[in-house]
């Protein structure tokens, strides 16, 4: 078990990169940051507007930061998610949130990220994150425009949200969150108990590590789940 990477911690160096390459476009910088280091790092492991595949309610949350230009992201994507997603995402068991982590600030791992936002605008978040998986990681405005038709999007709504960049301080809320959670690369995995982070080790698989992995450690919270749940009144 890998537990939890020391928490990132926003330098001058850091500061300054951000604000050369305009990741913070529409806010300031010091807007942007405080509400991604203020936070106790585990109180941001679960938000309204995660972006949230399976049960809701599911007693376990698999966290991932990933980049749809990242050949290993699209390698777990292949070869362990249908796995997870049959075993234990669609079974009820466990929660799968995606959130952004672009290794680039600018470019086609930006595009991408905006894409599958703007998707998710028109109800299609999760039918653009696996079309673009599953493409061949090229996602000039020409190839995104046809996975959009592909899904059938309403291809101009779609056009306009990724001209207006409108998705772009949540993408990179999302980057600098995931930092503050001592994320370093993609992909990258937190396993946690959904009811309460802090009730148990916040497990941290860095990379696309086989599917195994991901069991051992899922089965364990599991167990630690059913330990800590309330059993029903006898007689109901």
């Amino acid at each position: 078990m890998v537990t939890l990477a020391r928490p990132f911690r926003l330098t001058i160096k850091h500061k300054a990169f951000l604000v050369s390459l305009g990741w913070v476009l529409g806010l300031s910088l010091s807007c942007l940051t405080s509400a991604s280091t203020a936070e106790n790092p585990t109180d941001i492991l679960r938000r309204s507007t995660d972006m949230v595949r399976g049960n809701p309610e599911a007693p376990v949350t698999l966290l991932e930061y990933s980049d749809f230009t990242c050949g290993f992201c699209k390698k777990f994507f292949l070869e362990t998610w249908p796995r997870l997603l049959a075993r234990y995402v669609e079974s009820g068991h466990v929660r799968f949130v995606y959130r952004d982590f672009p290794r680039s600030p600018n470019g086609p791992a930006l595009k991408a990220a905006q894409a599958a936002r703007c998707a998710g605008d028109q109800q299609a978040y999760w039918q653009m994150h696996d079309r673009l998986f599953s493409s061949d990681l090229r996602f000039d405005s020409t190839a995104l425009q046809d996975h959009a038709r592909a899904i059938g999007l309403d291809l101009q709504q779609f056009v306009q949200c990724l001209n207006s960049e409108q998705h772009i301080v949540a993408i990179y809320r999302d980057r600098l969150e995931g930092g503050n959670l001592g994320i370093r690369g993609t992909p990258a995995f937190l396993l946690f108990l959904t009811a309460d982070p802090r009730a148990s080790t916040i497990v941290h698989i860095p990379g696309a590590l086989p599917f195994d992995v991901f069991e051992q450690e899922i089965d364990k919270l599991l167990s630690a789940a059913s330990r800590t749940s309330v059993p029903p009144d006898e007689g109901t």
